[in-house]
């Protein structure tokens, strides 16, 4: 029996903390690996949030808070390093005031390209980057505008899959598998508060298999002879999990097994309009885990203990009875990432928090 997929989560996930000076060319480092996947937001201040990653180029950026095209931006992150990655000049990432930062980093790592037509998998062509093991592709396709298949990279199914326009002022269109009892009809924005969408258009009504993910022809994720990128995740035992919850409207609030201490926790509510709440174990060293960014805002981080949760060795606790967390009756989907799985690949249990 296989207790884990990976023994040291660290090396395929890790969040990074440092305060701006306003430097060129500033190496950070600490991570622990060269990230393929950077997302950063500025603690302090009503900046965007700001999304680059290897396959479309680090100066390429995206906001996860807005439905802003790709932008160019050579000031922002400069170059993924083998440890961190560099950043510029810019406000949203190192600004000279001395604001407060956050990083989270992934890593894919292994490249491929699919000529749809010669595979015969997918009828879009993909490039990307992918990790296996770790469960995590980005993709880069140009859309058709209509109904279309296309590889993701990965050898299992994908329980998440984020897309958004490159060259388009389109909004995010995210899959995920617990959204509700048919997920392949309905889709989530991270760039707004508001409910699950019923679309069956979105997805072209079909889920994702272990070779391709399906779109249909709507302009945000598949308008033709426009770039767009995905991210997709596949669940592993030990390192990620992808699933829901119902509320109970209690401070003894629901408990969400994951089978890991997370180093990572991102929420939404899907039945009503709630902002999507980011957590981390390094914003929160110990719990209660309480300071939260908006992956749909620019707000600078807030800490409120009206929605605060518990990271535990092998799951997440709400504490609350707030309405973005915890609701009586209402469903919430989360994303979550470990940072030291429950028993290790030897059968042997990880200290609790």
């Amino acid at each position: 029996m296989a207790y884990t997929d990976i023994d040291d989560p660290t090396i395929y996930f890790n969040t990074l903390l440092w305060t701006g000076n306003g430097a060129d060319g500033r190496a950070l480092t600490g991570v622990g690996f060269q990230p393929d996947w950077v997302w950063i937001k500025d603690r302090d201040d009503t900046e965007s949030h700001r999304l680059t990653d290897s396959v479309r180029g680090a100066t390429k950026s995206l906001r996860s808070n807005g439905t802003n095209a790709e932008a160019t931006e050579s000031d922002g992150l400069q170059s993924f390093d083998s440890d961190g990655f560099t950043v510029g000049t810019q406000g949203s990432m190192n600004k000279s005031n001395a604001d407060k930062f956050v990083g989270w980093s992934w890593k894919a790592g292994t490249s491929f390209s699919n000529d749809a037509s010669a595979t015969s998998v997918g009828t879009i062509d993909s490039t990307g980057s992918v990790s296996d093991t770790a469960g995590f592709s980005i993709v880069s396709y140009t859309g058709t505008g209509s109904a279309g298949t296309i590889k993701h990279g990965l050898s299992t199914t994908p329980a998440v899959v984020l897309v958004k326009s490159r060259g388009g002022t389109f909004g995010w269109g995210m899959y995920h598998h617990k959204n509700t009892s048919a997920p392949a009809t309905d889709y989530l924005s991270i760039n707004n508060s508001d409910a699950t969408v019923d679309d069956s258009v979105f997805w072209n009504d079909t889920a994702p298999t272990s070779s391709v993910f399906s779109l249909g022809g709507t302009d945000a994720i598949n308008k033709a002879s426009t770039t767009h990128i995905a991210y997709c995740f596949a669940e592993k035992k030990g390192y990620s999990k992808f699933g829901s919850y119902v509320g109970n409207g209690s401070t003894n609030g629901q408990f969400s097994f994951l089978g890991f201490k997370p180093s990572m926790v991102i929420l939404k509510r899907t039945n009503s309009s709630a902002s999507w709440l980011m957590f981390d174990n390094k914003r929160d060293i110990d719990n209660v885990v309480s300071h939260r960014v908006y992956a749909n805002g620019n707000d600078a981080e807030d800490s409120d203990t009206g929605s605060a949760i518990d990271f535990l060795s092998n799951g997440f606790k709400n504490r609350s009875s707030d309405n973005s967390t915890n609701a009586s009756g209402s469903t919430y989907i989360y994303m979550a990432f470990a940072e030291s799985p429950f028993v290790n690949s030897n059968g042997i249990p990880n200290n609790a928090r």
